[in-house]
C-alpha cells in the first residue's frame, strides 16, 4: 500500500493550496501532482467531479471538496488539532472558514480576470502549469490569451460586474484592514497555532497576494497578513489556542463587517433564490443591490454551517458573540 496521499491540485486553484497548506501542517506525506493533460485519465477515471483537489489517500479512496477533505483527514488524523476545544471558538473558527470558502472567493475571482495586469498574469502561469515541457514561448502565449479569454466571461459566477466591483474590492481592502489589526501580535487568527479559520481565510488570499493588483495592495498596507501568508504555506504549532477575550478585540470587527454584514446576507440570499427557483438573487449589501446567479453549492453549505451551529450544545458563550457582531439572526434561520 502506498504510504503517501496524492493531491492533484494547481498552485492557481485556492483549494488546491488549501488542502496542501493542511497536509504539510499534519505532515502527512503527500505527493504534489499539477493537473495537467498530461494525468487527464487518471484523474478523470478516479474524481466524481472535474473539480480539483482531487486527494488520493494511502489505501486508495478518492476524496474531494475542500473542506469534506479536511474534516476527513482530520478525524483520521486529529493531532494537532486544527480545531479549539472550546465549542463556541471551535463554532466561530468554522464560521470563518466558511466565509473564506464561499466569500472570500469573490474577491480573488474578481481579481484575477478584471483587471488586464492580473489576466496576463494569471493566464501566463495557468498556460506554462498545463503546457509540455518544451511547448515554444509563442504557443504558451496564445494559450495564456485563450484561458484568459474563457475565464473572463465567468466573472458573473461570482456576481463581478461593473455594479458590484466596488463592493466586491471594498471587501477585500475591509478585510485586509481588519485582518492586520487583529495578526500584528499573533501568528494565526486563533493565535499560536492554524485553526480550520486559517485553512479558509488564507487560500483566498494567498492567491490574491500572487496576483498583480490585489498582492500589491496587501504588501503596501498588510505586512503583518503578508507574513501570515508566507507562514501558511508551511503552518506549524508555535503556540496554543487564545481565548476569546484576547481575540475578541480584533476579530469580532471581522465577524461584524464582513460576515454579518456581506457574507451572511449574501449567502441566505442564495438559498431562498434558489428555493423559490429564481434565475438570479438579488440582496442590498452595503446600501446597494448585489445579484447573481444563484449557486446551490453555497446553498448547501449554509445549511451545513447551520446545522453546525444546531450542534453546539451549550451556546452560553457563543450566542452572545454571534449577536453582537450580527451573525446570530442568520444563523437561526
Amino acid at each position: 500500500m502506498p504510504s503517501d496521499y496524492r493531491v492533484f491540485g494547481a498552485e492557481l486553484s485556492p483549494y488546491s493550496v488549501k488542502v496542501r497548506s493542511y497536509l504539510r501542517f499534519k505532515k502527512l506525506p503527500h505527493e504534489w501532482i499539477v493537473r495537467n493533460a498530461s494525468n487527464a485519465a487518471e484523474f478523470g477515471a478516479r474524481a466524481k467531479l472535474p473539480l480539483i483537489p482531487l486527494v488520493i489517500t494511502p489505501d486508495d479512496r478518492a476524496l474531494q471538496d475542500s473542506t469534506p477533505i479536511l474534516e476527513t483527514l482530520e478525524a483520521e488524523h486529529p493531532e494537532p488539532s486544527i480545531h479549539p476545544a472550546d465549542p463556541a471558538l471551535a463554532f466561530l473558527s468554522a464560521l470563518l472558514e466558511e466565509y473564506g470558502d464561499e466569500w472570500g472567493n469573490k474577491s480573488m475571482f474578481h481579481y484575477r480576470w478584471w483587471y488586464e495586469p492580473d489576466r496576463k498574469s494569471a493566464g501566463q502561469r495557468l498556460a506554462e502549469a498545463n503546457a509540455p515541457a518544451g511547448t515554444p514561448a509563442d504557443t504558451v502565449a496564445a494559450l495564456a490569451a485563450q484561458i484568459a479569454q474563457r475565464m473572463v466571461p465567468r466573472l458573473s459566477f461570482v456576481g463581478s460586474s461593473e455594479k458590484t466591483e466596488a463592493l466586491i474590492e471594498a471587501s477585500l481592502a475591509d478585510t485586509v484592514a481588519l485582518l492586520e489589526a487583529h495578526l500584528r501580535n499573533r501568528k494565526y487568527l486563533f493565535g499560536g497555532r492554524p485553526a480550520f479559520a486559517d485553512f479558509g481565510v488564507w487560500p483566498q488570499l494567498y492567491e490574491c497576494w500572487t496576483d498583480p493588483t490585489p498582492g500589491a495592495l496587501i504588501r503596501e498596507r498588510a505586512p503583518a497578513v503578508s507574513a501570515w501568508i508566507e507562514r501558511m504555506l508551511d503552518p506549524k504549532v508555535e503556540g496554543g489556542f487564545e481565548p476569546w477575550s484576547a481575540l475578541a478585540p480584533t476579530l469580532e470587527p471581522l465577524l461584524t463587517r464582513e460576515v454579518a454584514g456581506r457574507f451572511l446576507p449574501w449567502s441566505d440570499a442564495n438559498a431562498k433564490a434558489l428555493a423559490a427557483g429564481q434565475a438570479e438573487l438579488e440582496v442590498e449589501l452595503d446600501g446597494q443591490p448585489f445579484s447573481q446567479q444563484p449557486q446551490k453549492y453555497h446553498a448547501r453549505s449554509l445549511a451545513a454551517l447551520r446545522a453546525r451551529y444546531a450542534a453546539v450544545s451549550d451556546k452560553t458563550a457563543l450566542d452572545p458573540v454571534l449577536e453582537r457582531t450580527g451573525c446570530l439572526r442568520w444563523l437561526r434561520s
